[in-house]
C-alpha cells in the first residue's frame, strides 16, 4: 500500500547546520531524497546534469516559469535558480520524501504553490553560538561573518511561521528530530488517503 511522501522544506540562517544535518538524516532514511534545482548557470567542474543540478538554457527556464513547473525560482547575478515541480511529483506520489534545502523567500512560495509542505526551521541554541560556529568554518572574514549574522536575525522571525522548530544543539540530534517529523506525516490523514481508499475498495 503506498502513502503519499512528505515534501519538507528545512530553512535556516546561515551557520545552522542545515546541510550536515541533512546528510546525517539521508543516510538514515532509504526513501527520502534531496530535491536537485535547476539552473541556468553552466556548469562547473565535476558537476552531473540531474545529480548537482539540472543545467538548462534561459528559454527552457523561462517556459517552466510560464507554465507553472516551478515550485519556486529567483534570479542571482543574471542567472535563475528554482525548483522544478515534476521530478518532485513523481517521487511524492510513489511514496517517497523528498526536502528541499531553500531560503526565507522560496520557502514561502513553495507553501504557497503547495500548502501541504511541511515547513522546518533549523535553530541554532543561540545566536553567539551562530557567530562561533560561522567564525570557526575560517571560511569568510569577520565583516563577512557580521553580515549573515545581521541576515540571520531577519531570518529566524520566520520560525514562527513553520511547521516544526529544530534546535541544532548536536547533529545526531537534530537529524533524529527530523527523522520524528517524517515519521509522524507518514501517519498523516493526507498521507494515508491512499491507503484508507484501498482498505474501502477492498
Amino acid at each position: 500500500m503506498n502513502k503519499t511522501g512528505t515534501l519538507m522544506v528545512l530553512i535556516g540562517p546561515s551557520g545552522s547546520g542545515k546541510g550536515t544535518i541533512l546528510r546525517e538524516l539521508l543516510q538514515m532514511e532509504e526513501n527520502t531524497f534531496l530535491s536537485v534545482s535547476a539552473t541556468t548557470r553552466p556548469p562547473r567542474p565535476g558537476e552531473e546534469h540531474g545529480k548537482h543540478y539540472f543545467f538548462l538554457s534561459k528559454e527552457e527556464f523561462q517556459a517552466l516559469i510560464a507554465e507553472g513547473g516551478l515550485f519556486e525560482y529567483a534570479c542571482y547575478v543574471g542567472n535563475y535558480y528554482g525548483t522544478p515541480k515534476a521530478p518532485v511529483e513523481e517521487r511524492l506520489a510513489a511514496g517517497s520524501n523528498v526536502i528541499l534545502e531553500i531560503e526565507v523567500q522560496g520557502a514561502k512560495q513553495v507553501k504557497q504553490m503547495f500548502p501541504e509542505a511541511v515547513t522546518v526551521f533549523i535553530l541554532p541554541p543561540s545566536l553567539s553560538e551562530l557567530k562561533r560556529r560561522l567564525v570557526d568554518r575560517n571560511t569568510e572574514d569577520l565583516e563577512t561573518v557580521e553580515r549573515r549574522l545581521e541576515t540571520a536575525l531577519q531570518e529566524i522571525p520566520y520560525a514562527y511561521e513553520c511547521d516544526y522548530v529544530v534546535v541544532n544543539r548536536t547533529i545526531p540530534a537534530a537529524a533524529a528530530e527530523l527523522r520524528a517529523i517524517l515519521l509522524s506525516q507518514s501517519c498523516s490523514q493526507r498521507a494515508m488517503r491512499p491507503v484508507i481508499e484501498q482498505v474501502l475498495q477492498g
